[in-house]
Order: structure tokens, then C-alpha cells, then sequence
């Protein structure tokens, strides 16, 4: 994809509606309608109409005949296979299409969406691959008995996404669903509709059977109420927020429904003396601004050595002060704006909760004065005393980096663990021995040493604590999604007691 600015507009829809068993549900005069803003210009760019208990109880309906009934459970895998690589191809040959709908809608800058879409289309490629070599087991040890397991889809999930990273994330969702043979109900963030939408019409597209995987839009509390409260749904994935998730995971247990549950972070990012500073430098600016500072694995807690602190922070500021604020469409955008006006709000509030911590503000905190309009602030970050201050201790999901000093590594330990969240850490040392203390001790479930963010699709992702339950990827995904069944046949005749026979 070229890394050019995109110069051509796309078309929006006048309504934005659910997309029920391979058709857009006809705009209805009832129910909540809910703008859809622009947040890099507070312009409207078009209206959602929610999804309600009814919507979605028809959504559940479809994707409960395309299991129970359909072909996609019983397809050979290699024609399902066949299918997910379409939309794989589908879905690069509409990247602009959909980067310039995620840009617009999101606030993302575009080099962080060009490469959302091409995880995108790479999650629906790797996961057919895994489904095509999903295999069973046989057993033999018990004389005159031959067991064989068998994997089978789990049914229809609920499927729920957020608005940070519309495309990689709805996308990792839908395709560790349904290359098993499962089919499913998404429900994006009412913020974000805009790429999800196309993405499903891209689906269906590419040859998708209607029902397989069916798209409703609308409010946490009540299409996705509605979603994981419906007897339909046979487990719940679900990105996003830790207070949302544990709700999520509430609802769904009364029923007994598994729940994936990939949530919040506030993650430490270990710059040690022994680090290359320059590239712990990229690193830590990388980690805590790239998506706008709107991301789960963000390295937020930034813990540096006391000998190199004084430097470091000074080079990290003077970095944070010349990103490029501005509109997210063009390619050397690095910042663009917050998602909605309240999210705004609620991190520009952090500055103040900072200040009555006891922290130093040493850039940022306020609104960026060369953007007339949009929900644009600056790089914000801020030295705490300690790791008792909220802003260690809360996320805060924006473009806000809170700093620490530590003096020994038993010490970075301590701190990196003294958090309710476990989902990543960061660790920038040449010394192997720190290195490998830090993959030893520290309670997170990915741990990046001397790299920012990378995600390899062969192992788990996941976090420790309230980070979440569960993992994606290619066993952990095959467990959630599938049922195990023992078949057992015996090959001799069997003896049994005739009961009731003289």
C-alpha cells in the first residue's frame, strides 16, 4: 500500500444500520438515532440507528440458522477455507476504502490505520490456516475399546468490539470465530460504525453465506445488553474496557456462557541504565502515542533508571513537544484526535488529578491551540512521586505518559507488578540477565524486551488480572471456540450384566 496521504473521498451511508442475514436492515422511523461526528472537525457525518432487543433478537435468530441449519458448520474445509481467503483478498483490494472510513471516523492517524487494515486481512488468512490444520485424537490403551476425539464448532457468539481500532480488533474478533465453523453477531462501538459496516459488506462480498456473521449497532447498554442477555448466544468475545468487561462477564455467567475477555492496561514500560537510550527513547514516545495514547497495551507507566532519569525525561519531552498534531488523512500525521468529546474531557481531567497528586506536569495538558476544531490535545506527560498516584494506578487511555524513578531492578519489578492490570510490559536493557529477570518476575502476559509493540500471531495474547480472561490465538482460540467430543466403540464384543434377565 503506498504510504501517500489519501486523496480521494469515499462514500458514507445517509443511515447507518444492522446488517441481518446478508441485508442492511431497511431504516426504521423508531428507536434511539445517535450522531456519528467527525472528532477531527466536530462535523456530523452521519446518523446510526440503534439495534434493539427485537433487532437483535432477529440478528441471533439468522446466525442461529446459519449454525444449526447452514452450510458453513458442515462445509469442507478447504471450501471454507477458500471463502475466508476471499475476504482476506476482498479486504486488501478496499484498504483505501476502508483506512479513509476508520480515519475519518476514529480520529487515527493514517500510518497507524494502514497497518490495522493489513492485520486485518492478514487475521482472517492466518486463522484459516490454523482451522485447516485442526486435527483429533485416537486412544487404544484400554483393551478391546478404540476412542477417538473429535473437535466441533461451539455455535453462535456475541461478538462485541471497541472504538480505538475498529479494524484490527472487530476483525481479530470475527476471524478467531468463524473459520471453526462458528457463526456470530457483532456489535461494534456506536462511536465507530463507519469501517464496520463496509467490512462486513466486504464479508458478504467475498462470498460469505448470509447469517454467518451478521452486524447490529448501537449502546452497550442496550444492543449489547440485548446480545449477551440472548439465549442465543453460546459464548460472549469481548474487547474493551475492564468495568465493561466485568459486567459482560457477569450477565454472561448467569447463563453459563464462556467469555474471552481482552481488556484494560497500564502497563509499565523498564527504561534500565544498561538500555541503547536512543532506542528506548523511540520506544517509549512509540509506545505511549502511537493510536492517539487510545490503546490497551499502551506503556503508559514509563519507570526510568534515577542515573539516566534526568536526561532521558528531557529528551522524551523535547520529542513529545515536536509530534505532528493535525488532520489524520494525511500520511505525517502522528497524533490525531481523541474518539468523542467526553473521552477528551475525562484525559484532559488527568492533568488536573495530577497536579493534586502531588505530580510535576512536564508537557501538555490541555487542548492543542493550533487545532480550531476537533477533539485534538497535546502529548501530555507528567513525573509522579510514586506508584500510589492515580495516574499510575488508572487508565487513562490518551496521549499521557506518567514517569517514575527507580534505583534497582528488584525495585522496577515491584512497581511493574504493583498494578491491578497485567496485560504487557516493556524492558529496554543490553544486560541479559535484567532481561531475563524482568520475562521471569514480572505478572503480564506479553512481555516486549527492546522492541515497542509487536504482535506474533502464533502466540497468546492476553493479560494477567483484571487485563482479562482468556487469550487469542491459534490453541487458545481453538479451545473457546470449539467442543471436544470422545467417541468411544468397542472394536470385541462387550460382556455386560443383564439386568432383570433370568
Amino acid at each position: 500500500m503506498t504510504e501517500l496521504a489519501i486523496t480521494r473521498s469515499f462514500p458514507i451511508v445517509p443511515q447507518v444500520t444492522s446488517l441481518i442475514d446478508g441485508k442492511h436492515v431497511a431504516p426504521r422511523a423508531t428507536g434511539e438515532e445517535i450522531e456519528i461526528v467527525n472528532p477531527a472537525t466536530e462535523a456530523v457525518l452521519t446518523r446510526l440507528r440503534e439495534a434493539d432487543a427485537e433487532e437483535v433478537d432477529t440478528a441471533v435468530r439468522s446466525a442461529r440458522r446459519a449454525f444449526d441449519q447452514g452450510p458453513w458448520p458442515r462445509m469442507d474445509i478447504n471450501d471454507r477455507k477458500d471463502i475466508l481467503y476471499s475476504i482476506r483478498d476482498h479486504l486488501r483490494k478496499h484498504s483505501e476504502e476502508l483506512a479513509y472510513l476508520e480515519c475519518l471516523n476514529t480520529g487515527l492517524p493514517l500510518q497507524s490505520v494502514r497497518g490495522h487494515v493489513a492485520r486485518m486481512a492478514r487475521n482472517f488468512e492466518f486463522f484459516a490456516e490454523v482451522a485447516s490444520n485442526v486435527h483429533g485424537e485416537t486412544y487404544t490403551q484400554t483393551a478391546g475399546f478404540l476412542t477417538y476425539v473429535t473437535r466441533e464448532p461451539k455455535g453462535v457468539a456475541g461478538c462485541i468490539a471497541p472504538w480505538n481500532a475498529p479494524l484490527a480488533l472487530a476483525s481479530m474478533r470475527v476471524a478467531t470465530c468463524i473459520p471453526f465453523g462458528n457463526t456470530c453477531v457483532l456489535k461494534p462501538s456506536e462511536y465507530t460504525p463507519l469501517s464496520m459496516l463496509r467490512m462486513v459488506e466486504i464479508f458478504h462480498e467475498a462470498g460469505l453465506p448470509p447469517g454467518v456473521v451478521n452486524l447490529v449497532n448501537g449502546r452497550g447498554a442496550v444492543t449489547g445488553n440485548a446480545l449477551v442477555a440472548h439465549p442465543g448466544i453460546d459464548m460472549v468475545g469481548f474487547t474493551g474496557g475492564t468495568v465493561t468487561g466485568r459486567a459482560i462477564a457477569a450477565a454472561a455467567g448467569r447463563n453459563l456462557k464462556p467469555v474471552a475477555l481482552e481488556l484494560g492496561g497500564k502497563s509499565a514500560n523498564i527504561i534500565f541504565e544498561s538500555a541503547n537510550l536512543e532506542q528506548a527513547l523511540d520506544g517509549a514516545l512509540d509506545s505511549i502515542y502511537r493510536n492517539n495514547g487510545q490503546q490497551c497495551l499502551a506503556g503508559s507507566r514509563i519507570l526510568v533508571q534515577r542515573s539516566i532519569a534526568k536526561r532521558f525525561i528531557e529528551a522524551f519531552v523535547e520529542r513529545a513537544r515536536r509530534i505532528r498534531i493535525g488532520d489524520p488523512l494525511q500520511a505525517d500525521t502522528e497524533l490525531g484526535p481523541l474518539a468523542f468529546r467526553q473521552h477528551m474531557e475525562r484525559v484532559l481531567s488527568f492533568a488536573e488529578v495530577a497536579r493534586s497528586d502531588g505530580a510535576k506536569l512536564l508537557t501538555g495538558g490541555k487542548r492543542a491551540a493550533a487545532q480550531p476544531r476537533g477533539w485534538f490535545i497535546e502529548p501530555t506527560a507528567v513525573l509522579a512521586a510514586d506508584n500510589d498516584a492515580r495516574v499510575c494506578r488508572e487508565e487513562i487511555f490518551g496521549p499521557f505518559a506518567t514517569f517514575l524513578e527507580f534505583d534497582t531492578l528488584d525495585e522496577a519489578i515491584t512497581i511493574a507488578n504493583a498494578s491491578n492490570f497485567g496485560l504487557v510490559n516493556y524492558v529496554w536493557s543490553q544486560d541479559l540477565n535484567v532481561a531475563m529477570r524482568c520475562s521471569r518476575d514480572i505478572r503480564a502476559g506479553t512481555v516486549w524486551i527492546n522492541t515497542p509493540m509487536m504482535r506474533e500471531l502464533r502466540a497468546p495474547f492476553g493479560g494477567y488480572k483484571e487485563s482479562g480472561i482468556g487469550r487469542d490465538g491459534p490453541q487458545a482460540s481453538l479451545e473457546f471456540f470449539t467442543e471436544l467430543k470422545a467417541t468411544i466403540i468397542p472394536i470385541d464384543g462387550v460382556k455386560m450384566h443383564r439386568f432383570g434377565a433370568s
